[in-house]
C-alpha cells in the first residue's frame, strides 16, 4: 500500500464486488486500520442490492499473513483496543458467515492465521498452486478462537483439524483441495481471474433462490459460531494478556527486526 491509499478497497465489475486487501507491502498483515475495514465491509456490501457475488482477495503476491506485530502488541498491553479488536474480530465472522452474496476467495499467495480464517469463511474458494494456509496461533500463544478452532472441525472434521491447529503446519494448496478447505486450484497469477469467473457465473443464478439456498447450507455452521463465538474470543482474549504471548511476540519482532 502506497502513503494514502486505503488500506482495503471495493471495486466493481457488474453485479459483482471485489475486495482487496491492500497493504502489499506487509503481506496485507491486518493493522488496526484493515481490521476495522473487515469488520465493517461486509454490511456495506450486504445492503447494496446490485451486488450478487463477491471475490475477496489480496494485493500482491500474498492473501493475507494475519495481523501485524503492532496491533498485536496494542490488544495485549490495552484493555481498550482488546475491547475494540474482538468486537471487530466478532463482527467479521459474523458478517462473512451471514452475508446474503455468496463470497469467492481469491487466494492468491499465502493466507495466514487470520487469512486463513477469511478463506474458511469465503462459500468457494480458489487458491494458487503457489499459495499455502497456516494457522499458527497457537506457536505465539494465543487460542485461535475467531479462527480455525472454529471453523476447520466443520470442513473437514475434528480429528484433521486437531493435528493442523494445534501444530500450526502449513498446508500446501494441493493439499487444501484434497481435504476440503479450498475448491480449487489454479496456477499461478490466476486466481483472481478463476474466482472472478466463478463470480460471474454465481452473480447469473437467481439470486433470491441462491441466497436462500446460501443461508439454508450455512445454518449448522451459523447456529455453531453464534453458539460457541464468544466463549471462543474470550479464551482469545485471554490469552492475548499471557506472558507467554508477550515473549512469542517479542522474539518474533526480534526476528524481523535483524532480517530487516
Amino acid at each position: 500500500m502506497t502513503d494514502g491509499a486505503p488500506p482495503l478497497t471495493v471495486d466493481g465489475e457488474g453485479p459483482v464486488a471485489i475486495i482487496t486487501l491492500n497493504r502489499p507491502g506487509q503481506h496485507n498483515a491486518a493493522d488496526s486500520t484493515l481490521h476495522r475495514r473487515l469488520a465493517e465491509v461486509w454490511s456495506e456490501v450486504g445492503a447494496d442490492r446490485s451486488i450478487r457475488a463477491v471475490v475477496l482477495t489480496g494485493a500482491g503476491e500474498s492473501f493475507s499473513a494475519g495481523g501485524d506485530f503492532a496491533l498485536m502488541k496494542a490488544t495485549s498491553g490495552d484493555p481498550d483496543v482488546a475491547d475494540v479488536v474482538f468486537a471487530e474480530a466478532r463482527a467479521t465472522v459474523l458478517g462473512m458467515i451471514e452475508l446474503p452474496q455468496p463470497i469467492v476467495a481469491a487466494v492468491n499467495g499465502p493466507a495466514v492465521g487470520l487469512g486463513a480464517s477469511l478463506a474458511a469463511l469465503s462459500d468457494v474458494t480458489v487458491a494458487a498452486e503457489t499459495a499455502f494456509l497456516a494457522d499458527p496461533h497457537l506457536a505465539v500463544g494465543l487460542v485461535p478462537g475467531d479462527g480455525a478452532a472454529m471453523l476447520w472441525p466443520l470442513l473437514i472434521g475434528l480429528s484433521r483439524a486437531k493435528h493442523l491447529v494445534f501444530l500450526g503446519e502449513r498446508i500446501t494448496a494441493a493439499e487444501a483441495l484434497e481435504i476440503g478447505l479450498v475448491n480449487r486450484v489454479v496456477p499461478a497469477g490466476k486466481a483472481v481471474e478463476v474466482a472472478l469467473e466463478v463470480a460471474q457465473q454465481l452473480a447469473r443464478v437467481p439470486h433470491r433462490a441462491l441466497q436462500d439456498t446460501k443461508r439454508l447450507m450455512n445454518q449448522h455452521a451459523v447456529r455453531a459460531l453464534r453458539d460457541g463465538l464468544d466463549q471462543a474470543i474470550s479464551a482469545e482474549r485471554h490469552s492475548v494478556v499471557s506472558p507467554e504471548h508477550a515473549e512469542r511476540v517479542d522474539k518474533m519482532i526480534a526476528r524481523a527486526g535483524a532480517k530487516g
